[in-house]
Parts: structure tokens; C-alpha cells; sequence
């Protein structure tokens, strides 16, 4: 729900700043399944991490020093192309350049071409996390 809340707030926005969006009923669909499944991987993560550590101050640290690393290692600020060689084997494995590869061909891009081999990586990995997740909360409640 967070995500989805600070999604709109983005893009009203750039909207009220003038920023040209592809506003269809695709993209604007499309948006906010992503960042549904996105942040279906980003709270499997969490689950996952919080079994292992079991307190917060612990989960909390370990999972800064995971989330920021992994956005500044995606596509979000620099393209993948101009990036060092070892950074960009680092950003294909990296969930968020997908997320963001979908966002930008949805919103501002318009060509869609790339989108199923996106989202199919997306559901993947938001596959794997929840299956890390629910083993982890398993192991939580034994």
C-alpha cells in the first residue's frame, strides 16, 4: 500500500511540474502492478533477512546496508551501458533494474518490446524471495 501511495504522489507530481508521462490506462495499470510485485520482493526480502537476525535494530541495519546498494547498482540513476564492466554483471542480477527497465518503458519511453522478458524476471524473483520468506517465517514459528 506505501508503495502504491508514494507511486501517485510521484506522478501527480511530475504531472503539476510538467513532466511529459505517458498517461494511458495500460501504463498506468501497468505502474502499479509492478510496484505491487515489486514490493511483494522487497518485504520477501525482509521477511527472509528478519528470520535470520530476529531482532530489529539488526533487520533495520542490514537492511540499509542491502537496499541502497542494490538501488545505486540498477539502471535507476545511470544506464547500464556506461557503467564498469564488474557494476554491470551486478545490475543484470539486480531485481530493481527490472523494475525500473519496466516503469520507464510504461511512463516515459513507450516501447514495450523489452516488458515480458521484465516482468517475467520480476515474477521470478518475487517467486523466489516469497519461497525464502515463507521458509524463513517457517523456520520462525518451529
Amino acid at each position: 500500500m506505501r508503495g502504491t501511495f508514494q507511486a501517485l504522489s510521484i506522478l501527480i507530481i511530475a504531472l503539476v511540474i510538467g513532466i511529459d508521462i505517458i498517461l494511458t490506462p495500460l501504463s498506468i495499470i501497468g505502474m502499479f502492478v509492478i510496484i505491487i510485485l515489486c514490493g511483494i520482493g522487497f518485504s520477501s526480502m525482509s521477511m527472509a533477512l528478519a528470520s535470520l537476525f530476529r531482532t530489529r535494530e539488526r533487520m533495520m541495519g542490514v537492511g540499509q546496508a542491502i537496499t541502497m546498494p542494490l538501488f545505486f547498482a540498477s539502471s535507476a540513476i545511470y544506464p547500464v551501458s556506461i557503467m564498469p564492466g564488474w557494476l554491470q554483471v551486478i545490475a543484470v542480477a539486480n531485481p530493481l533494474s527490472y523494475v525500473v527497465d519496466v516503469l520507464r518503458s510504461l511512463l516515459v519511453i513507450g516501447d514495450l518490446s523489452g516488458l515480458g522478458l521484465d516482468v517475467l524476471i520480476l515474477l521470478a524473483s518475487a517467486a523466489v524471495l516469497l519461497f525464502l520468506a515463507s521458509l524463513g517465517f517457517r523456520r520462525m514459528l518451529v
